[in-house]
C-alpha cells in the first residue's frame, strides 16, 4: 500500500473526524476506494472505535434507478436508523466511471427520497473525501501517477496552520455587510448581502480536501460569468452566465450545456437563489479537475452555489434557502481586472489577497 493512503486515513480519523475510542462510525466505501477503506478500518481499530462498513456503488444505484417506476415510498426506516444511531460518517469516494449517471433522467434522481438520510448523516461528525482512481485521473486529464500526487498535495496538509491563514478572510466576511465581485474582461459585476451572516472556515473537517471560507449571501443583484467548466449530473456545462434581480436568477445562458443548466434552475423554487458564496484558498489545488470537491477549493477562485443554503452560516432561528440541489459554479479570479470587495474595500485583486505579497489593489 502507498504510505500516503495511510496518512490520508490518519488525517480522516484523527483530524477531520476527531474519532475517539467507543465512537460508532459508518464507513461508506466507494467502488474504487477499497485501499483507503482498509487503511481507515485499521486506524479505527487502533483508536478503539466501532465501525460499520457500507458499499457505495454508482453502478448499483444507476441500475436501481433505471429499473424503478419512480413511485418511491417514504425513506426506508432501516437506512435512516443507521445514520441516526451513529457518531461519525466517513464517505470515501472512489469512482470507476465518473459518467455513470449520464443516462439517468434528472427528475428520477430528484424523485428518489434521499433527503432525510442526507440530513441524518449531516447531523453526525461527517467527512467526505476522494481516493484517487484512474477514472478520476482520466476525468482530470492527468496520468494516474500525476493525479495521485495532486490529490495528496491537496489533502496531506497542516490543517491547523492553514486554518489560521484562512481566519483573516473569515474576520473580514464576519464584519462585512456586502460583497462585490468584479471582472472587467467578462462583464461580471455582482453584489450580494452578507449582513448578519457567519463565515465558516473549511479546515479539513466536513470535506477533505478543504481550503475555503464560505458564507450564505442574500439579495443578489447583477451579472456573473463562470469560466471554470464542470459536469452537472453527467453533462458538461461551461461558460455560464447568470443575471440576478432581487436575489433570483432572471436570465441564464451557457456556451456549453445550456439545456442542462436550464433544467437545473427549474428543479424547484429554491434552485434560482444562492445558497453559498465560497472563496477557494487551497494552494495545493492549482488546476481544474472536473471534481467539485477539489475545484471549489482551487486557489484564486470564487464559487457561488445555486440551491440549498448552509444553515450554520445563518443567525439562530433563521432558515436559509431550501432546494433539492446545491450546485457550485466557479469563476477564476486570477485574471487581470478582477476584484473581490467587502463593503467597498478591495480585499483581493487579480487573485492576490491584500495580506499577501504582490497585492496591488
Amino acid at each position: 500500500m502507498d504510505e500516503r493512503i495511510r496518512e490520508h486515513a490518519a488525517v480522516l480519523v484523527e483530524w477531520s473526524g476527531s474519532i475517539k475510542a467507543g465512537n460508532d462510525v459508518v464507513i461508506a466505501v466507494g467502488e474504487g476506494a477499497h485501499e483507503l477503506g482498509v487503511a481507515v478500518a485499521e486506524k479505527l481499530g487502533a483508536v478503539g472505535a466501532h465501525p460499520v462498513t457500507t458499499y457505495v456503488s454508482d453502478e448499483i444505484e444507476r441500475a436501481y434507478l433505471r429499473a424503478h417506476d419512480c413511485d418511491f415510498d417514504e425513506t426506508p426506516a432501516h437506512e435512516l436508523a443507521l445514520y441516526e444511531e451513529t457518531d461519525s460518517v466517513l464517505l470515501l469516494v472512489g469512482s470507476r466511471n465518473t459518467a455513470t449517471f449520464a443516462d439517468v433522467p434528472q427528475e428520477v434522481r430528484h424523485a428518489w427520497p434521499t433527503e432525510a438520510v442526507r440530513e441524518a448523516w449531516l447531523a453526525t461528525d461527517w467527512v467526505k473525501t476522494v481516493h484517487p482512481t484512474r477514472a478520476h485521473a482520466q476525468q482530470a486529464g492527468m496520468t494516474y501517477e500525476a493525479y495521485q500526487d495532486f490529490v495528496y498535495d491537496a489533502v496531506l496538509r497542516d490543517w491547523g496552520a492553514f486554518a489560521d491563514e484562512m481566519a483573516e478572510l473569515k474576520t473580514l466576511l464576519d464584519a462585512g455587510s456586502e460583497v462585490r465581485i468584479v471582472k472587467g474582461m467578462d462583464d461580471t459585476d455582482i453584489t450580494m448581502s452578507i449582513e448578519g451572516r457567519k463565515a465558516v472556515i473549511a479546515d479539513g473537517s466536513g470535506n477533505l480536501p478543504s481550503g475555503e471560507v464560505y458564507t450564505v449571501p442574500s439579495d443578489t443583484t447583477g451579472e456573473v460569468y463562470f469560466d471554470v467548466p464542470m459536469t452537472v449530473q453527467g453533462r458538461r456545462v461551461q461558460g455560464v452566465r447568470l443575471r440576478f434581480e432581487d436575489g433570483e436568477v432572471v436570465d441564464h445562458a451557457a456556451e456549453t450545456g445550456e439545456t442542462a443548466l436550464g433544467e437545473l434552475l427549474e428543479t424547484d423554487a429554491g434552485a434560482r437563489r444562492l445558497g453559498e458564496l465560497g472563496v477557494g484558498m487551497n494552494r495545493g489545488i492549482d488546476r481544474f479537475t472536473d471534481n467539485i470537491l477539489f475545484d471549489e477549493k482551487m486557489d484564486g477562485t470564487v464559487h457561488l452555489a445555486v440551491g440549498s443554503a448552509y444553515n450554520e452560516c445563518l443567525p439562530d432561528g433563521e432558515k436559509g434557502n431550501q432546494s433539492a440541489i446545491h450546485t457550485d459554479l466557479i469563476t477564476d479570479m486570477t485574471r487581470e481586472e478582477t476584484r473581490l470587495e467587502v463593503d467597498g474595500e478591495v480585499i483581493q485583486c487579480n487573485g492576490t489577497f491584500r495580506w499577501e505579497e504582490g497585492f496591488d489593489g
